[in-house]
């Protein structure tokens, strides 16, 4: 049951996202230095090192992939860069020779691809318990404000990291100076949706949108087909790392379930769990033991809010007024509805005159009639709290901020609801069943009438893109 190593790299600088109205705006962002035709996919940019230490054959240019070796760039989805090493790996040469066991790194290629090539929201990590992850960080600086000599740092918020020299808090660990790199080293210990963030003046560089999304897959997805679920969740018992003995330990957070329904693991899940599939799979969002938090389809999303003045201050040299922040543009995975909707990832011509992939992740939530969803939902606004609605499907509630609903007798403490809130740094494990007569988790036997259903805010202020209405919080849930 022992885990992988997974790589990925980051950029911090700057960047310009579209907002739904079509106003351009200016960032303080991450983008990706790996991962990058994933990342354009909409999937995350989490890599195994076979991949990650490959070298690209061409010349990176200013905005690949949305560039991909000078090709015409439509806007409209990814080109034909299929590359999803680390930028800026290259071949040493003896000779007319090159060794592949001798290479270095060259900084021209992550400035061309890193620079003005900030997301919204920065790229999504996705790994499995047990994984050994390295995150490396270069900070490339911010063309547009050559004023600012700002470091940056890497924070998982609410993430169980045994050593605070990797925690991104610049008073306890390092800050990235501009031009220099740091690689993180993280073991991942428990399963759930967190969220990460520069740990640079918090306030400023959360608003800014220097925020993205982790999550961890529970090794119970490891479980070989035809396990049985409660069993395998035992053999934690026999880890101290894992160990979770509800009887003397009151801080157990997964403690077994009170029944043991015999679920056992389905072939599906085991084959896309050694796989390494990165898009929408089945799985477990949680190490239940009796397969409640089974899901088909898994979407991230990532709940933001702005106050565009402060942005244009931000890139005016003008101070930027913390007093007055008022969020006026209301995102889901960084797009306000309709773009939450656009397939794709959204083109934004920045001011380097190149188009960039900023926005990659949609929101469209598709869902085949019968099948169950988990929504991994977090909120990384600075302002504001945060409502989303669902109507027509049930929103069942399974985690909060990583945190399996259970109690220490083992039974589940799932809500069902038309609603949830979220206030800045908190997450939601959300699961949408369209299924109306369920057989087991795996078998519907009376599935939910076709169509599209909303996802969206109540809050009548949050469903707009400034002074435009309607958009903001808004998304499709589509049941084909």
């Amino acid at each position: 049951m022992n885990g992988a190593i997974k790589c990925q790299q980051i950029s911090g600088g700057d960047g310009y996202s579209t907002m739904g109205d079509g106003t351009q705006t200016y960032m303080f962002s991450f983008g990706p230095l790996s991962g990058l035709a994933d990342i354009a996919n909409g999937l995350p940019g989490t890599q195994f090192p076979s991949v990650f230490n490959t070298i690209y054959g061409g010349t990176f240019v200013p905005g690949d992939p949305a560039t991909s070796d000078n090709a015409a760039p439509s806007g409209n989805g990814p080109t034909g860069l299929g590359y999803n090493g680390a930028v800026g790996l290259i071949l040493d040469t003896t000779g007319n020779t090159a060794t592949a066991s001798a290479g270095h790194v060259d900084p021209r290629p992550i400035e061309d691809v890193g620079v003005m090539n900030g997301n919204i929201p920065a790229p999504l990590f996705a790994i499995d318990e047990d994984d050994e992850f390295f995150l490396t960080l270069t900070n490339v600086g911010m063309i547009m404000r050559p004023d600012l000599f700002e470091q940056h740092t890497v924070h998982f918020h609410g993430y169980p990291n045994a050593s605070s020299f990797y925690d991104g808090v610049p008073d306890a660990s390092v800050a990235i100076n501009i031009g220099g790199s740091f690689t993180y080293y993280y073991l991942a210990p428990d399963a759930g949706t967190y969220f990460w963030h520069c740990h640079i003046t918090p306030p400023e560089h959360l608003q800014m949108g220097m925020v993205g999304q982790i999550y961890v897959r529970p090794r119970q997805d490891r479980v070989p087909a035809g396990g049985d679920l409660y069993t395998y969740l035992g053999y934690q018992e026999t880890d101290n790392r894992t160990k979770c003995d509800s009887s003397q330990d009151i801080l157990c957070s997964n403690p077994l379930p009170a029944i043991n329904t015999a679920a056992t693991n389905t072939a599906a899940v085991y084959s896309a769990a050694v796989s390494g599939t990165n898009g929408p799979r089945p799985g477990y969002a949680y190490n239940d033991g009796d397969g409640s938090t089974y899901y088909d389809v898994e979407y991230p999303i990532q709940i933001h809010g702005f106050d565009p003045n402060f942005h244009f201050v931000g890139m005016t040299f003008n101070p930027e007024g913390f007093v007055d922040m008022k969020d006026k543009y209301f995102l889901l995975n960084g797009r306000s509805y309709p773009d939450t909707v656009t397939p794709g990832p959204l083109a934004t011509q920045s001011a380097d005159g190149v188009l960039h992939y900023s926005q990659p992740l949609p929101t469209i939530i598709n869902i085949t009639a019968g099948q169950r969803a988990l929504l991994r939902i977090s909120d990384l606004d600075v302002t504001e709290f945060q409502t989303l609605a669902s109507l027509g499907i049930p929103m069942q509630v399974v985690a909060l901020n990583a945190k399996l609903l259970r109690d220490q007798a083992g039974n589940n403490l799932y809500y069902t609801t038309n609603s949830i809130t979220l206030g800045g740094g908190e997450s939601l494990d959300v699961i949408l069943d369209t299924c109306a007569v369920r057989a087991s988790m795996t078998s519907c036997t009376t599935a939910m009438a076709p169509g599209t259903y909303y996802l969206f805010t109540p809050n009548l202020d949050h469903l707009s893109n400034d002074a435009e209405n309607f958009g903001g919080l808004m998304t499709e849930v589509r049941v084909n």
